[in-house]
């Protein structure tokens, strides 16, 4: 891997274009380290307008990406989603013909689903945006929890920080873990992250379409703690379970399972943000019954243990508890 080049679009985003220049664009020959020839490229030479209002000038058209070793796409505005430039489209289209890589970051994965190059691959995008790109790329297996995915050699990362990850990923492919590990150490970040982008999802409660559930829905979440069995529910909401279990899923878009599985999830990342709980406390208030099944919990939906998660989001400064 010798040659880098960064595509900025109009929009582009300085800081996800920042990255990009950091991880590849930096003389480290000091440190033992090669330096690639690194060039940023755009469609119209010129003025390019960022995302925040500011322009550079961007002296070098398309013709560099023909040898590049890597293309870097930058995320591009909502505005132009579902269009790419042809001449864009084309210069990907020969680097993923001739096995170079691609690397979108963040929304520049719409300019890659846009050439048609993700079209039955894996790829992910930033969460806010992950259920759109599924909805208008249907042929693209969209994971919306993962910080960033390969599949073959083309990388497309999640929001914003994600996309350094997805970039010390490409060069571990390629230089191995030891010169990554020193990249890293020089960029004073963990050269591998744990964990998804599920970890930073908001997902606040969801609205409750009928006064049928608003009184059980409260009621269930003032008793987290409890076991709540769907028997209990139906009889307070006054239906057999099964009307009961068919109705909660039709109102809420989800089983009345899965919708308290959440709630007690939501309860415990709060528990771990603002309190000094231990484990096994806040497994009891959350309804987990236990710290194992709490970190069972975790893991399968935040791919993080809760004691990492109250290192990372904690609003207090209390020390971590134990694992």
């Amino acid at each position: 891997m010798e040659r880098v080049a960064v595509i900025v679009q109009d929009g582009f985003t300085p800081f996800e274009f920042g990255l990009a220049c950091e991880a590849f664009g930096l003389d480290r020959t000091d440190d033992g380290i090669q330096s690639f020839d690194f060039r940023v490229l755009t469609a119209d030479p010129g003025a390019i307008r960022s995302s925040i209002g500011y322009t550079m000038n961007v002296e070098d058209d398309l013709s560099f990406a023909d040898e590049a070793d890597v293309i870097v796409l930058t995320p591009i505005p909502r505005a132009v989603w579902g269009t790419v430039d042809a001449r864009v489209s084309a210069v990907l289209e020969r680097a993923v013909a001739r096995g170079a890589w691609v690397l979108a970051i963040c929304s520049g994965s719409f300019t890659l689903a846009a050439s048609g190059l993700l079209d039955g691959r894996r790829a992910t995008t930033h969460w806010m945006y992950a259920q759109t790109f599924a909805e208008m790329y249907p042929k693209i297996d969209v994971d919306p929890d993962v910080l960033y995915v390969q599949d073959g050699r083309i990388i497309t990362s999640a929001g914003t920080a994600a996309g350094i990850d997805a970039c010390l990923h490409l060069l571990r492919q390629e230089l191995g873990a030891e010169i990554t590990n020193r990249i890293a150490r020089r960029m004073v970040i963990a050269p591998q992250r744990d964990g998804g982008q599920a970890q930073f999802i908001s997902k606040p409660l969801p609205v409750v379409r009928s006064e049928s559930f608003a009184a059980v829905t409260e009621w269930m979440l003032q008793n987290l703690r409890d076991e709540l069995p769907v028997d209990e529910l139906a009889r307070r909401a006054q239906m057999s379970p099964r009307t009961f279990a068919r109705r909660f899923k039709t109102d809420l878009g989800t089983t009345p399972a899965a919708w308290l599985g959440r709630q007690r999830m939501l309860h415990a990342q709060r528990l771990l943000e603002e309190t000094e709980l231990d484990l096994e406390q806040v497994a009891g208030e959350s309804g987990f019954g236990s710290a194992a099944v709490l970190r069972q919990n975790f893991a399968r939906t935040l791919g993080i243990t809760p004691s990492v998660y109250r290192s990372r989001f904690s609003c207090g400064t209390h020390e971590p508890v134990s694992a």
